[in-house]
């Protein structure tokens, strides 16, 4: 699954800046074949079984197109964790420390109950802060992460170890 997911991603050197080897996943979608091994994979590599979760959540953007797309398949609801004033009030945010800044995500405020289950989908998990502040929105409303599914993570940059370890999986590991 591997081998097979990392032939359809475009490489890009110098986007979206000098130094920086950009990985787009995007063409998995534009084939149905494709699609549905991708989400397969991700089915089969969940971190826990889906009785484990009532909601998946998917963060902003590409989350949204794995999210949807396992959400679907698992019988799920989906819940869309976004960029900040994307969303119509009343939201909750978390903010987060980036290497140039800050960013802030949201969830609308009354779309999940209390004691829910959530598992967080994301296409990357790099440094991740974006992961981090999706649990701490939900953590914050009483929900439970029940853990994290990635297509890829970037070796080196640890972006696991801000998920205070809960079960977590990725299809694929590249070298940041």
């Amino acid at each position: 699954m591997q081998t097979i997911c990392a032939l359809l991603f475009a490489l890009f050197l110098i986007f979206p800046s000098e130094g920086i080897l950009f990985r787009d996943f995007m063409p998995v979608f534009a084939q149905a074949k494709s699609m549905n091994l991708l989400i397969q994979g991700l089915v089969n590599a969940l971190p826990v079984m889906p009785s484990e979760f009532d909601y998946i959540a998917g963060l902003e953007a590409r989350g949204f197109l794995i999210g949807t797309a396992l959400a679907q398949k698992l019988d799920k609801g989906f819940i869309a964790v976004r960029k900040a004033g994307k969303l119509p009030p009343p939201v909750l945010s978390q903010s987060y420390d980036l290497e140039y800044g800050k960013a802030t995500m949201e969830i609308e405020k009354d779309l999940v109950k209390p004691g829910s289950r959530i598992l967080i989908v994301d296409d990357l998990i790099a440094t991740g802060g974006t992961a981090w502040a999706a649990m701490k929105l939900f953590e914050s409303i009483d929900c439970s992460v029940a853990g994290f599914s990635f297509v890829m993570e970037l070796d080196g940059l640890d972006g696991t170890a801000r998920l205070d370890n809960h079960p977590m999986s990725t299809m694929m590991v590249m070298p940041a």
